[in-house]
């Protein structure tokens, strides 16, 4: 036996629980890991709240990331006592995922555990570090050099925010950090922005605004990601990962064809193992661990759903890390 979250639905009653649960319960995988932490992403918020349609089947074990240590495998690539890590492949919406001490998942999904990234910093990077960075990527590889000018980072205090001003501002971008919340500039300083702005003064919704910014790490979609195309400088790049705000795009092609930007979608759940790694490697190589340390509020997973209810409102800034093993480290 061991004990995880569980999510149920008996017509309009939406409950979760933490309760045993047995091997035998566990879905269809060839590798079963013991889970050391977990974490919670505005996703898992909106699954175990209730607030959005992420669970596809009940009953459900929520949580989109996990790591631990395999205990059984038929996979090629991994035998027991392997550290794994997982991100997204439809845990926590389709199959049973990282809020348990245990999980059976398909070992195609799951990629070595970087030497130098302890288990709980693992997921206090989580599916949001393991976003930015691949927001990252995609602007390394349009070729943005810092002197090109400051990428724009929206949901600054949020772990995809957050995650991404460590890594840009360590690698010399200067980061322009658009929030709802100027009562966090010194936390948001402290990162390693070098500017704050209220997303609200964005200006009014328009085919093309002033040029500001050589790049753009979105989480809201929307009014806000179409003005961020209308104020992206010619050839900058804008990547998009959320829709916090909106799925609407309310834009026009003008900075397309009259600036040349590149609007890049990007996929955490599905993305190939090769970029997987490529993106794990690299946080394990561009985090700085001493102010990753500093974001972490470490919780019982008896405390989600509080923890969910406080991300869903917007009142909580950084990352939670869930320990499986229910104790709670002192920082």
């Amino acid at each position: 036996m061991f004990k995880g979250l569980l999510i149920e639905k008996d017509n309009e009653d939406y409950s979760v629980r933490l309760t045993e649960l047995a091997d035998e319960q566990l879905p269809e995988g060839d590798v079963t890991v013991r889970i050391s932490h977990s974490t919670i992403n505005y996703k898992d918020a909106l699954a175990i709240t209730g607030k959005g349609p992420i669970v596809r089947c009940f009953p459900m074990v929520p949580g989109i990331d996990f790591v631990g240590v395999v205990e059984q495998s038929n996979h090629r690539d991994f035998v027991p006592g392997d550290s794994v890590i997982l991100n997204g492949w439809g845990a926590g919406e389709s199959h049973w995922g990282g809020l348990a001490q245990k999980a059976r998942v398909h070992g195609d999904w799951l990629i070595p555990l970087p030497a130098n990234i302890s288990p709980r910093n693992a997921m206090a990077l989580g599916t949001a570090g393991f976003t930015a960075m691949l927001c990252i990527l995609a602007i390394l590889r349009h070729g943005l050099k810092p002197e090109d000018g400051a990428i724009a980072v929206t949901g600054a205090t949020g772990g995809v925010g957050s995650v991404a001003i460590l890594v840009l501002s360590k690698l010399g971008y200067k980061v322009t950090a658009l929030t709802g919340k100027l009562t966090e500039t010194d936390y948001l300083l402290n990162l390693g922005a070098t500017e704050i702005i209220d997303r609200s003064t964005l200006g009014p919704n328009k085919p093309l605004l002033k040029e500001r910014w050589a790049g753009v790490i979105d989480v809201l979609g929307g009014n806000t990601l179409a003005n961020l195309c209308a104020s992206t400088k010619y050839r900058g790049i804008v990547t998009a990962c959320g829709l916090a705000e909106s799925m609407e795009l309310p834009a026009t092609v003008a900075p397309f064809i009259f600036r040349g930007i590149t609007l890049v979608g990007i996929d955490s759940v599905r993305c190939s193992k090769a970029h997987r790694l490529e993106a794990w490697a690299r946080l394990s190589e561009s985090i700085d661990m001493h102010k990753l340390k500093d974001l972490i509020t470490e919780i019982k997973p008896e405390d989600a759903p509080h923890y969910c209810k406080l991300l869903i409102d917007g009142v909580f800034k950084g990352r939670i890390v869930v320990n499986m093993d229910m104790r709670v480290q002192k920082i």
